[in-house]
């Protein structure tokens, strides 16, 4: 059999070459079928697909003044994720009555917490813990990390900001025994995230201008959202716009992974239809 086999060496590279080939085709076909359909007009980049992303939600804070959310849950609005907490003592002034209006709708509400480069870890999970409580039947806790004031332009290093991360994580995840969701922009997406050992928390990433080329879970899809169910007032500036979100599957799928409870038959059979409507 030596004998045979002598002088022969092993297709390695024309199997690789294969393998690569199918995964850049398979890759590719998908995304350039997006591409052509937004040429000749038929999507937006940066609207989702109603067929593929039937389940739409909200994020709101302080700056959508006050909100009457039977209105907002009308408007096909699956979820919310609302501002409660931001670094080791703000609370957001709206949280409390968002938070306990929200509950009397059919949306399935979140809360966040806005990441602080300034305060430990730990201190802020306490601000979070403390201010929201219990989350049964709740979404999980969200993390919000992205840049802001000058560590936009001076970011505080990768394993300053990890370590911070790591022990906010931990500490909500020790409390809540649920994985918590890392809501992050492109930016701070490859500056922290990628490669940082967090695959396997939920993301919730923002990006206005197209569907995101990373694993998401959640995709803020536009922050110039307008719905009726918000006034904007607040003390200090008006704001008229809304944050809009999908989830990347089915109304079951969404149920499933996040153990959340059902809605009520009319609630679902709404849902059915509107999935239905929008297959044809």
């Amino acid at each position: 059999m030596n004998s045979i086999l002598k002088g022969r060496k092993p297709a390695y590279g024309r199997i690789i070459g294969a393998v690569l080939t199918a995964v850049i085709i398979f890759g590719i076909i998908p995304y350039a079928i997006r591409l052509k359909k937004i040429y000749d007009g038929e999507i937006i980049a940066n609207i989702p697909d109603p067929e593929k992303y039937p389940v739409m939600g909200v994020d709101v804070s302080r700056y959508q003044g006050n909100i009457d959310w039977p209105v907002i849950a009308g408007q096909n609005i699956t979820f919310a994720f609302i501002k409660a907490t931001e670094g080791s003592s703000h609370q957001d002034p709206c949280f409390s009555e968002n938070w306990a209006e929200v509950q009397k709708t059919d949306i399935y509400a979140g809360a966040y917490h806005f990441f602080s480069f300034e305060s430990s870890g730990e201190t802020q999970a306490q601000n979070f813990i403390s201010t929201v409580g219990d989350l049964e039947g709740s979404l999980p806790p969200v993390i919000d990390l992205e840049f802001y004031g000058n560590y936009s332009s001076t970011p505080l290093s990768r394993k300053e900001t990890q370590e911070i991360l790591n022990a906010l994580l931990q500490n909500l995840e020790d409390y809540y025994h649920v994985k918590p969701i890392i809501y992050t922009t492109t930016r701070a997406y490859y500056h922290y995230i990628l490669g940082g050992g967090y695959g396997e928390y939920p993301l919730w990433f923002r990006n206005t201008y197209q569907e995101p080329l990373v694993n998401w879970s959640f995709w803020q899809y536009s922050d110039k959202g307008l719905l009726a169910g918000y006034d904007g007032i607040q003390s200090d500036c008006t704001e008229m716009y809304i944050d809009l979100n999908v989830y990347h599957s089915t109304y079951k799928a969404f149920l499933e992974e996040f153990s959340l409870p059902e809605a009520t038959a009319e609630t679902l059979a709404n849902y059915e239809k509107e999935e239905k409507e929008n297959k044809t």
